[in-house]
């Protein structure tokens, strides 16, 4: 019997994907054997597929008829746990992490020299910090769906870092969703940005291995 590579929930993972695809502007998730599909459609990156629980059977499976360059896997486990399976020519990216945090109503505002603005179109809220001269110094996004909310596209300007807008721009997001109803937040972070989620009381729930078909 084959061990569980992670402890996942299915329905977490599934509100992350139903959030970032309407917070990318991307088709409805499809759900397959293995898990979800989406098709994003671009020219490199032309589907996804989220595998929860990504078993060698599954892994055989896709890497066996999937053959369209630009084609991702995000997968549920550490690279470690997935690497045998993955034959040339997928490439494993950098290493992500999916993590989870309860929503609360918190205050928030923009330091001396930055303006806060939040605005929502679509079902995608965003909130960007704007220096005096107009410029985007932070901003972020999230999508919320039902009692959960998927914060997507969070990132400060080069010239801007070192200064807590990134806090701010994530307290805000939350305190935004919170207002809306939301209690559970998701995300996936990339390396870089896992201490910052750390440090506001996000916690790890998978690591995530993504993985490309190339050319």
């Amino acid at each position: 019997m084959r061990q569980a590579l992670t402890t996942v929930r299915p329905e977490t993972v599934q509100a992350w994907v139903e959030g970032w695809v309407v917070s990318r502007q991307a088709p409805a998730p499809v759900r397959e054997p293995w898990g979800l599909r989406v098709d994003v459609g671009l020219p490199d990156h032309r589907a996804r597929h989220i595998l929860p629980d990504p078993g060698p059977a599954a892994l055989r499976h896709l890497t066996a008829v999937v053959t369209t360059p630009g084609t991702w896997l995000k997968l549920c486990a550490p690279a470690e746990a997935v690497a045998p399976w993955l034959p040339a020519p997928w490439s494993i990216e950098e290493p992500e992490f999916m993590m989870t945090a309860a929503l609360e109503r918190a205050p928030f505002a923009a330091p001396p020299g930055y303006t806060t603005a939040i605005t929502t179109r679509a079902g995608v809220t965003v909130a960007r910090l704007l220096t005096v001269a107009g410029e985007m110094a932070a901003r972020g996004q999230v999508v919320i769906t039902g009692r959960t909310a998927v914060v997507d596209q969070v990132e400060t300007a080069p010239h801007h870092r070192r200064r807590g807008l990134g806090s701010i721009v994530m307290t805000a997001l939350a305190s935004t969703a919170a207002a809306s109803g939301a209690r559970t937040g998701i995300l996936v972070a990339t390396p870089a940005g896992r201490s910052l989620y750390e440090s506001l009381g996000w916690t790890l729930h998978t690591p995530v291995t993504a993985a490309v078909l190339t050319g």
